[in-house]
C-alpha cells in the first residue's frame, strides 16, 4: 500500500523531472479608461483588472477606483453648479419684469397720474 501511494504521489508530482516551469510576466493593467472624455457605463463595464496570485493586484484597483471617484466628484461638481444656475435664472425670471409688459404701458389695477 506505501508503494502505491508513494508512486502515485511521485506521478502527480513530477517524479523528480528536472523541467521547471518558465516565469510567467505578471499582468499588467491596461487602463480602459478614456482621458479625453468623461467615464461611461459601457466603460466601466469594460474595465479587466489582471489577476494576482491571491486575487487581484491592490494598486490596479486602488488606481481604477481612484479615477472614478475623481470623475464623479467632478461630475457631481458640475451638477451642482448648474442647479445652482438653474434656480438663479428660475429666480431672476420669477421677480423680474413680466417679458409680454411693453415698456410704459399701464397695468390692471395701476392708478395713472393723467
Amino acid at each position: 500500500m506505501v508503494v502505491v501511494v508513494a508512486a502515485v504521489t511521485l506521478a502527480v508530482v513530477g517524479g523528480g523531472d528536472s523541467e521547471v516551469l518558465p516565469e510567467v510576466a505578471p499582468e499588467q493593467l491596461v487602463d480602459p479608461l478614456p482621458a479625453h472624455r468623461p467615464v461611461g457605463r459601457a466603460d466601466i463595464e469594460a474595465v479587466r483588472l489582471p489577476v494576482a496570485a491571491r486575487g487581484y493586484r491592490m494598486a490596479d484597483v486602488d488606481d481604477v477606483l481612484g479615477r472614478l471617484a475623481a470623475e464623479l466628484a467632478e461630475r457631481d461638481a458640475r451638477i451642482a453648479e448648474l442647479e445652482a444656475a438653474l434656480a438663479g435664472a428660475q429666480a431672476t425670471a420669477v421677480g423680474g419684469p413680466d417679458l409680454f409688459d411693453k415698456p410704459g404701458a399701464d397695468r390692471p389695477g395701476e392708478e395713472t397720474d393723467r
